[in-house]
């Protein structure tokens, strides 16, 4: 099947050779993790890559508690040409994986979200076929670990869902030459109009190479430059052409409103001019910061009109059955009147910020929690947390990084120095290696280092919500305990903005019994109204900055979304945007009424069904 069936997996560093081994495995489950080498284990399932074994789209649909699974595939490779590599990826395998190619052992990596990749070049056959074994080992009990909304139980409770173990993201292999550009990383600066880009070589060192670098969009050259290599780097600030009047300056800078992008072109060059390596990429001109109470989107205050979205699909998990769903969820977040998304306990897949970016959708994103404060603990959430910053960090669609969420894994933060030493360093941690972002240190209450303070409040009374947020702030940090909790720990309100980043809750479900929310309403007329009457305290709330509603759609036993499950709407979209939004105001343009007024039209009709595409498996790649 086609490569474009599924999507360049890491779409910011695009290559044309490439395979994508997603499909049929041979599987087998090790409920007490005791074989170590692949040579003891009997195969005897099949398993859809990259479906969780957990996730009925997998084949295999078993939730139980197991501690290690295996995988093998047996794969053809286009024979290499002198000097050539094969690259082995993976974009996720939960949690500590071991990698043999050919009864070879390849590499090793412990992190449930983020990715890792190999060279395996000296590890193929010549002629005849490879094969690649996978042990993944992800304790289910084990709390110590970054696990997310993972259930450490054997069933469901609570706001805790099933878990997944092993491969859940696409698994690839792509040719490079024997130097080739291992790491991009993209900086923009709206304030001196340029784009900074760091690109880091692998494989063999050289110091007679160049880069190449073509910025274009729509049909126009931003710029053509070429520089030399020194020492496998290369660091360098693009300046592009100030057009000078804002109408065209604003048609160049990246928002929800006019997402565009940049198109990059990256060659790398022998000295004869030879193009060794090649890399399609692209970024984005905007600026992010805090300016006094507010959120600032290109140097101008932006409310942010949030959903809580926790990335789960009823037969995928945390995989999204298709390229086209996640495509399909960023269209509905827009559809619904939301400018952006919090990311909740999930690194999402890079093609679903590809979508964000290339549509126009912010997203917040979120460290998936460990739940214990162990030396264990601390190690594995920081080195985590470093390795996805470096993958995700040049995507414009992110604008804020949260480390921790409702003091999750440092329980004890308002007694605990080490555990409020903890947050800090994490968010100055974060700072150091993304300067250009907000960062919230710790979301929801007990703020002890942030730029944003976000508060979780799910008091269903319009009224009570009125008097708390319509209040100056000395009282709201002075008096108000939202959720039971303080809401900043060892220090006074410095005038950051403040944002309601989880509310509302309304549960609205066929099946009451089984589901839970934070309140319900008993109809679909009854939900529509009470979401009304939140939208109307919240969205104009004197103290706010923004707001981020829970949540997008239901998940699991949690059935408080404005989706059912499989993204139907629980009333019409139209009336949700509305609700969203507020009435047509001298605002429109900064609130994109753009969007609403598509729904208006047929298209809106487009939402409203699954995408065509349900494809999975083979059919997704490969």
């Amino acid at each position: 099947m086609p490569n474009d069936a599924v999507g360049y997996p890491r779409p910011q560093m695009e290559r044309q050779n490439w395979v994508c081994l997603n499909g049929e495995w041979e599987f087998a489950i090790d409920p007490e993790a005791l074989w170590d080498d692949h040579d003891q284990v009997l195969f005897d399932k099949r398993i859809m890559v990259p479906f969780s074994p957990e996730a009925p789209a997998s084949g295999i649909g078993d939730t139980g508690h197991f501690r290690a699974v295996w995988y093998r595939r047996a794969f053809d490779l286009p024979e290499l040409a002198a000097g050539e590599r094969w690259l082995l990826h993976f974009g996720a395998v939960d949690y500590s994986a071991t990698v043999w190619v050919n009864g070879r052992r390849a590499v090793q990596h412990e992190g449930g979200y983020a990715p890792f990749s190999a060279d395996i070049t000296n590890f193929l056959r010549k002629g005849g076929q490879q094969v690649v074994v996978v042990r993944a080992e992800d304790d289910p009990g084990d709390l110590s670990k970054p696990r997310g909304k993972q259930e450490w139980q054997t069933e469901p409770h609570a706001i805790w869902y099933y878990r997944t173990t092993g491969i859940w993201q696409t698994v690839w292999a792509e040719r490079v030459p024997e130097t080739w550009i291992g790491n991009l990383q993209w900086t923009p600066n709206v304030e001196r109009w340029e784009v900074g880009i760091e690109a880091r070589l692998e494989g063999r060192r050289r110091s007679d190479l160049r880069l190449k670098v073509r910025l274009t969009t729509d049909d126009t050259l931003l710029a053509d430059d070429t520089y030399a290599v020194v020492a496998n780097e290369v660091h360098r600030r693009i300046a592009l052409s100030d057009p000078g009047i804002d109408d065209y300056r604003n048609e160049l800078l990246w928002s929800p409103a006019t997402p565009t992008l940049i198109r990059a072109e990256v060659a790398l060059l022998a000295p004869d001019g030879t193009v060794m390596d090649e890399i399609r990429s692209y970024t984005a001109l905007r600026s992010l910061g805090v300016q006094g109470d507010r959120f600032v989107l290109n140097g101008r205050p932006y409310p942010l009109i949030m959903v809580l979205d926790q990335g789960y699909w009823p037969e995928g998990g945390l995989t999204a059955p298709s390229d086209a769903h996640l495509r399909r969820d960023v269209e509905l977040a827009k559809a619904m009147g939301f400018n952006g998304v919090r990311k909740h306990q999930k690194i999402e897949d890079p093609r679903y910020l590809y979508w964000a970016d290339t549509l126009g959708l912010l997203v917040w994103e979120e460290m998936p929690s460990a739940y214990r404060f162990t030396r264990d603990s601390i190690q594995r959430l920081t080195r985590e947390w470093v390795e996805i910053m470096s993958r995700d960090r040049s995507h414009p669609c992110i604008i804020a990084w949260v480390p921790f969420n409702e003091s999750w894994g440092v329980p004890d933060l308002p007694d605990s120095p080490a555990q409020r030493h903890y947050v800090q360093a994490l968010y100055h941690l974060t700072k150091t290696i993304d300067p250009t972002r907000p960062v919230i240190g710790n979301d929801g209450w007990e703020s002890v280092a942030t730029d944003i303070i976000g508060i979780h409040d799910y008091d269903d009374s319009p009224e009570r919500l009125a008097a708390r947020y319509g209040l100056k702030t000395y009282r709201l940090f002075s008096r108000e305990r939202p959720g039971g909790r303080q809401l900043l720990i060892g220090q006074k309100h410095k005038g950051q903005p403040i944002m309601l980043t989880e509310f509302g809750g309304i549960s609205f479900s066929s099946d009451p019994d089984r589901t839970w929310g934070y309140s319900r309403a008993n109809s679909e007329r009854e939900f529509a109204e009470r979401y009304r009457k939140l939208l109307q305290v919240v969205r104009p709330a004197p103290s706010l900055a923004g707001f981020c509603y829970t949540q997008f759609c239901d998940t699991y036993q949690e059935a408080n979304g404005l989706l059912f499950a499989d993204r139907t709407p629980k009333f019409p979209l139209e009336q949700i945007a509305l609700a969203t939004r507020g009435p047509r105001s001298s605002h429109d343009t900064q609130w994109e009424w753009y969007w609403r007024e598509q729904l208006m039209t047929s298209q809106r009709e487009a939402y409203l069904v699954p995408p065509e595409d349900h494809r999975t498996g083979p059919e997704r790649g490969a």
